[in-house]
């Protein structure tokens, strides 16, 4: 039974070493292992923790929209990247679940969503999900987002994140710290969605989250069709992290975190 237990955990924490929340769920499932492994039962006992962490994510993501549209203007455009809703989470969303809320309320009117390459979660998974909550919007490849501020009209940025350091400094999908880069340019408010347990106050800053490196065939391949030479060699980190100073608010399940973080 150990070994059955842990190839399965050493499985799936192998997936995403950059995420810290899927390490928490882990844990939690280990240490109820850990503590009835000669147990009968022990197989119901994980189940049951399997459910409540599932119900405990739906009612974070219920709490991360209610505290997130309290820092929207009414009938805003929102820009976001990569996917954050019922596809990436247990419940409805994080910064989805902010933006679908938000556009409930009246407080967001259009959506431009990132196609977030090399994956393309934003124009395979987040507009299905803008299609089906019937939200307005528009897909834009990651390198158009500039000329979209420019013509102002953006009136913020909300994104997840995979890990928060102690200091605020944020790991999330390639291509969202150009985003705050932008913002902090153009005077747009960008927000990080995510739970507290996203928060991991065991490193310091940025510089110490891992990051995780894709294969390059996910940029020199599309679908499995070769868009390049396959020779060539590639730079593919999954994730970059954006400083804290670039961060109007951490929403989370708890509050809206401000600086200083």
């Amino acid at each position: 039974m150990d070994d059955k237990f842990n190839t399965a955990f050493e499985r799936l924490a192998g997936t995403r070493p950059t995420a810290v929340n899927l390490f928490w769920a882990l844990d939690l499932m280990k240490s109820v292992y850990q503590s009835h492994k000669n147990s009968s039962s022990v197989f119901f006992l994980l189940l049951n923790k399997a459910v409540q962490i599932h119900q405990d994510d739906i009612n974070k993501c219920e709490a991360i929209a209610n505290n997130g549209v309290e820092l929207l203007k009414d009938n805003s455009t929102i820009l976001t990247h990569c996917n954050t809703g019922q596809l990436a989470t247990g419940g409805k969303g994080t910064a989805f679940n902010v933006i679908k809320k938000g556009y409930e309320l009246g407080k967001v009117k259009f959506v431009y969503a990132d196609e977030t390459r090399p994956l393309l979660q934003g124009s395979r998974l987040t507009a299905f999900e803008l299609s089906k909550a019937g939200i307005p919007f528009k897909l834009l490849v990651d390198s158009a987002a500039a000329s979209l501020f420019k013509q102002n009209k953006i009136d913020a940025v909300i994104v997840g994140a995979d890990r928060i350091a102690a200091n605020g400094d944020t790991a999330n999908k390639i291509g969202t710290f150009n985003l705050a880069v932008l913002c902090s340019h153009f005077n747009v408010p960008f927000y990080i969605a995510a739970p507290v347990t996203t928060i991991d106050t065991s490193i310091a800053t940025g510089d110490d989250i891992k990051i995780e490196m894709r294969d390059k065939t996910e940029l020199s391949m599309i679908q499995g069709v070769q868009v390049t030479n396959p020779s060539y060699d590639a730079y593919t980190p999954a994730f970059d992290v954006t400083p804290n100073e670039l961060i109007a608010a951490i929403i989370t399940d708890k509050k809206n975190h401000k600086p200083p973080y």
